[in-house]
């Protein structure tokens, strides 16, 4: 790890945003961002009434803490209404969605443990990369 100070810290001005026609993720650690190893962490929002389909992470765990907002997890074939202050574990390997069912957007802390899933979600072809500084516009 760095001896900079500015690895610890990290704006959301400072990295750039995935932006999907289901929501946006910005990644605040992870390798690249400031040479976090063993994890990756990023804040997603979605908009009311749009959500992340059934997927998996076959290499990484997954944990989600909703920060703020409603909606609906699916992990395993079970779905469950989840509200701010509440946290999701996903094992590396295990389906699973996120649906937003309020009206205000939903706010996700997202981890992935080894960090990676993130590289792949940028590859993607739906996914629209905006450079750090600039603001993204919701994919339709």
């Amino acid at each position: 790890m760095s001896d900079n100070s500015d690895d610890y810290f990290v704006g959301s001005e400072d990295v750039s945003t995935q932006v999907f026609d289901w929501g946006t993720l910005k990644w605040m650690a992870t390798p690249d961002v400031n040479d976090s190893e063993r994890l990756s962490a990023g804040v997603v929002q979605l908009e009311p009434g749009r959500g992340h389909e059934l997927h998996t992470h076959p290499d990484s765990d997954e944990v989600l803490y909703v920060v703020s907002g409603e909606g609906e997890q699916t992990v395993a074939g079970e779905t469950r209404e989840v509200a701010a202050g509440e946290m999701i574990y996903i094992p590396a390997d295990v389906e699973h969605g996120t649906q937003n069912t309020g009206w205000e957007t939903l706010k996700l802390l997202a981890v992935y443990a080894p960090p990676g899933p993130e590289d792949v979600l940028a590859e993607m072809p739906e996914c629209t990369v905006v450079p750090a500084g600039e603001f993204p516009e919701q994919n339709e």
